[in-house]
């Protein structure tokens, strides 16, 4: 298909936004500048299917000391982001998407990747969830590393381009080309207008 799909997207298609959190919507260390600017087009693609979104959230760690080896060295570095700084509320997701996330699923992972919380892909087998549509945050960290997670397990992964956002406008580029030239037998690329135009 024309618009970077290589198919219509099936009945059971879902859509997976990764971390749109608080974390990296305020003006904290992590603030992703254009997240707000993509939250429009993650809520429309929530709003054409309100019962197919799922989402996942970062937590941080409460204190460095509870974190083991790299981890350690990443939150003494991030100290300031941890749990007993920012305080729990700061992990919630954006209010724009609550009323979907209570209408779907939230799952909670330690790590970049969602893969490690077993929950994740229970769920997905059990729904018989064959095709996932990504959109969120980071392109170049948490995203990739649902991507590719999924790619591992088998997945159609669709990565809605524009429905994507990093504090670096480099890495965002530079992924959004590596999934097209590199993982294009496995992983499609569309922009938001052209996925809703084919999830019927």
């Amino acid at each position: 298909m024309a618009n970077g799909l290589k198919s219509a997207l099936p009945k059971n298609a879902l859509h997976l936004c990764v971390d749109m959190q608080r974390l990296f919507a305020e003006d904290t260390a992590w603030r992703t500048p254009w997240m707000n600017r993509v939250l429009p087009r993650v809520l429309e693609i929530c709003a054409s299917h309100p019962d197919r979104n799922w989402f996942t959230r970062f937590i941080p760690a409460v204190s460095p000391d509870e974190a083991e080896g790299v981890w350690r060295d990443y939150w003494i570095k991030w100290r300031n982001m941890t749990l007993k700084q920012t305080g729990a509320g700061m992990v919630e997701l954006i209010d724009a998407l609550q009323p979907f996330a209570a209408r779907g699923r939230v799952f909670d992972k330690r790590v970049y990747s969602p893969w490690l919380t077993p929950e994740l892909e229970a769920a997905i087998r059990s729904h018989e969830i064959d095709t996932l549509i990504i959109s969120g945050a980071e392109t170049d960290v948490c995203v990739l590393a649902t991507v590719l997670g999924g790619v591992d397990r088998g997945l159609r992964l669709i990565v809605v381009t524009d429905a994507l956002c990093s504090s670096s406008d480099e890495s965002h580029d530079a992924l959004i080309d590596l999934y097209r030239r590199r993982y294009s037998a496995q992983i499609e690329t569309v922009d938001t207008a052209a996925l809703l135009t084919n999830w019927l």
